[in-house]
């Protein structure tokens, strides 16, 4: 049976200056998940992230780390710290040492772990993130995908068994978002439970096996992206959008073409193309890589045509 490595019971969490941020918060997470939290800015998500490794204790309710109940001793949270890293959103708020390698290395340091181990985990850390080389530049003169990769190297070296990381991609350009979520991915194919906060659904859908939706401090829908991305009703509620993919097959199904919902980009074209049949199928590969419209026409058909002309140009405003 998958262990639960992180779980939520009744957890309620007030600011000291009275704001009420989180409510009755029960989630669970299994080893080897990839997990995403989503909702929009001001929702809690970095506030129940700062659960998950002690920064903050919960004012009701209890967090379990690995089965067994969060204790907020020095010595107990060193220990959570081993096993839960967090990245967080900007990385200028956990860089501070004048080189990359002595950043990287600062947390095994403070493990109380020889030299020759630290140097170690931190070679074998900024190779898995890809910075090899850049271990004398100051971090301050990184790019920012480049400071959020030292950001994960300075966890990684500590060898968590769970990554938690908040907004991962906000602020990157595409390159460096698509770099970071490689990274992820074969964090997790070697067994790392990874756990997202993001606002960002296109990344979610690619991403996550399980969501969580957090809305005002209230987990108010979970399950797979499958299930909450066609939860129109919660995720109007969390002020959040379903993938464009999903949208765009949404509104073909709503002007009558018999079609089933997909998330990504490929998964959405492979259902388009199926649902036009196996020969429009062929042709239509060869002819997108041009703007031929009228051979379009021909291949699909003037009625099938018309009709995706109709849908596009009766919502040509949303576009």
């Amino acid at each position: 049976m998958t262990r639960t490595i992180i779980q939520t019971e009744n957890m309620g969490f007030i600011y000291p200056d009275g704001t009420s941020a989180l409510h009755n918060i029960n989630i669970e997470i299994k080893e080897g998940e990839r997990v995403a939290i989503i909702g929009s800015n001001g929702a809690g998500k970095s506030t129940l992230f700062a659960h998950f490794n002690g920064i903050n204790k919960p004012t009701s309710g209890i967090v379990k780390i690995d089965g067994k109940p969060a204790g907020y001793e020095k010595k107990e949270l060193l220990e959570i710290r081993q096993k839960v890293g967090i990245v967080f959103q900007n990385p200028d708020d956990q860089l501070f040492a004048p080189t990359v390698i002595e950043d990287v290395a600062f947390g095994p340091m403070n493990l109380g772990l020889s030299d020759e181990e630290v140097d170690k985990r931190v070679e074998e850390a900024l190779t898995l993130v890809g910075m090899n080389g850049l271990e004398k530049r100051a971090p301050h003169h990184l790019s920012g995908g480049q400071k959020k990769r030292v950001a994960i190297a300075g966890i990684l070296a500590m060898r968590p068994e769970i990554m938690v990381l908040d907004e991962p991609t906000t602020g990157l350009d595409p390159k460096g978002a698509e770099q970071i979520m490689k990274i992820l991915y074969k964090l997790n194919q070697e067994d790392m439970s990874i756990i997202i906060a993001s606002h960002d659904v296109e990344i979610v859908t690619q991403f996550a096996d399980k969501i969580f939706v957090l809305h005002d401090g209230n987990i108010i829908g979970q399950g797979t992206p499958e299930e909450i991305f066609n939860d129109y009703e919660t995720l109007k509620m969390a002020h959040l959008r379903p993938p464009k993919s999903a949208e765009l097959l949404h509104l073909l199904r709503d002007n009558g073409m018999s079609i089933n919902i997909r998330l990504t980009v490929e998964e959405a074209s492979h259902e388009i193309l199926h649902v036009l049949g196996v020969d429009a199928y062929h042709n239509l590969l060869h002819l997108v890589k041009s703007d031929l419209h009228h051979e379009l026409l021909h291949e699909l058909g003037e009625e099938g045509y018309h009709k995706l002309l109709h849908v596009l140009k009766k919502n040509e405003k949303n576009i």
